[in-house]
């Protein structure tokens, strides 16, 4: 907590009080830091492209996860062990080892500087632990309940609407809040597969933005409380599911 009281602290200070007092209390706080970063930089269209790869991205994932593991949490199948294996393997896999490959297919593609692009890279990315979380919380919903469901007639995708998803609410709250804070923070991606100025997202602005006013500590501060600010407020409103998404398969 004490770099993000730092944080906040200077980004409340003017340069001259900042500069006679870097680690005191603001004396008279002044919002003009965060004033100047919202209305004299791009601040706001980077939060805009943040917001549309998180959103895409997560969206993407979740779907494509939600119908993965409930076919190797609940469906009889050759290989299904194989295939969770596989999956959770890629976990390991350091996203940089794929940005040469991924960058050569996506010239070929012409998908350079797209949302549509990068929001594959990222979906693609964060999967595999999407997968593997709720095969894990899927397992520990009751075999009665699919029974029961399956002996009224409904098929394996209204059980998983009707049924799965709504008792999955704390594991689907945990990959929402951990998957929007690793792409919200992503910086190497952005960087390589949204060149144009016009598709930059918010960690790769600020980036620019630090290097910029890097003599101006409080307005820099400014830019940081309101970078974090979204993902601490996600987290705030679901911190009672996120707990209890992060515990699901760990008792039985």
């Amino acid at each position: 907590l004490v770099p993000t009281f730092y944080m906040i602290m200077t980004a409340l200070k003017s340069e001259e009080e900042y500069a006679i007092d870097k680690l005191g209390l603001p004396k008279a706080p002044i919002l003009d830091n965060f004033r100047a970063v919202l209305i004299d930089s791009p601040f706001l269209a980077w939060m805009v492209n943040s917001f549309i790869l998180v959103v895409g991205s997560v969206a993407l994932s979740i779907v494509v996860s939600c119908l993965a593991a409930y076919a190797i949490a609940r469906m009889e199948f050759k290989g299904r062990d194989t295939l969770l294996a596989l999956s959770t393997s890629l976990m390991a896999v350091p996203p940089v080892v794929m940005i040469v490959p991924l960058f050569v297919l996506y010239t070929q593609l012409d998908l350079i500087s797209t949302y549509q692009g990068a929001i594959i890279i990222y979906a693609g990315l964060i999967t595999p632990f999407s997968v593997y979380l709720l095969t894990t919380f899927f397992r520990t919903v009751p075999k009665e309940l699919f029974e029961s469901a399956k002996l009224d007639g409904a098929g394996d995708l209204l059980i998983l609407w009707k049924i799965v998803l709504p008792l999955s609410l704390p594991a689907l709250v945990t990959l929402v809040v951990v998957n929007s804070l690793y792409v919200w923070n992503d910086l190497l991606i952005a960087i390589i597969f949204l060149q144009e100025d016009a598709k930059r997202t918010l960690m790769a602005g600020i980036s620019v933005f630090q290097g910029r006013y890097n003599n101006q500590v409080p307005l820099t501060m400014a830019g940081m409380v309101i970078a974090s600010a979204p993902m601490f407020i996600l987290y705030i409103a679901f911190q009672k599911h996120f707990i209890r998404g992060l515990m699901a398969g760990a008792i039985k």
